[in-house]
């Protein structure tokens, strides 16, 4: 029978593990983007235009959590480099919201496919029994953390509307 401080102690190695595992996954995408010419912060920005739709400069801000004048600057660079525009409401001018471009999302594309060729290359270190298993801790981690996002006041924004192509 495990005791409570059992299972913290196991919590606690899983929490390490997974940060360990995903700053490593981290680190070698980082490498591939900056080959490409794409800064982490415009990974994150087209990640959550694309998931979130278009969005006032200040919404972009808040949810990237920069000031306003860094997300402007950010917003500025990229849009120089054809990820992102800016766009009137046409019901109100005066709004102005960022949106991802086709470009945007071509890189958003060339990251999912360096991701799963990364996966795919840790996974193939793997024997059977190890793949089976880690198929059903990830499929259960999956639900536990889709459970916690529907709690009211789990995030601070709708998963529900989440655009993102799966």
């Amino acid at each position: 029978m495990r005791t409570i401080d059992a299972d913290q102690g196991l919590k606690d190695r899983i929490i390490t593990d997974f940060r360990a595992a995903m700053a490593e996954l981290r680190c070698i995408g980082s490498e591939r983007l900056v080959r490409i010419g794409v800064s982490m912060s415009q990974l994150h920005v087209m990640s959550m235009l694309d998931r979130h739709g278009d969005m006032p400069m200040s919404r972009l801000a808040e949810m990237i959590d920069v000031s306003l004048s860094n997300a402007t600057g950010l917003v500025d660079r990229m849009e120089e480099r054809g990820f992102v525009e800016r766009v009137r409401v046409p019901d109100d001018r005066r709004v102005v919201l960022v949106r991802i471009t086709k470009a945007g999302r071509r890189i958003l594309d060339e990251v999912e496919v360096l991701r799963a060729e990364t996966l795919r290359a840790v996974l193939d270190r793997l024997d059977p029994d190890q793949l089976d298993g880690i198929a059903r801790a990830t499929a259960d981690l999956r639900d536990a953390l889709a459970a916690v996002a529907a709690t009211p006041g789990a995030t601070d924004h709708d998963h529900t509307t989440d655009r993102r192509r799966t």
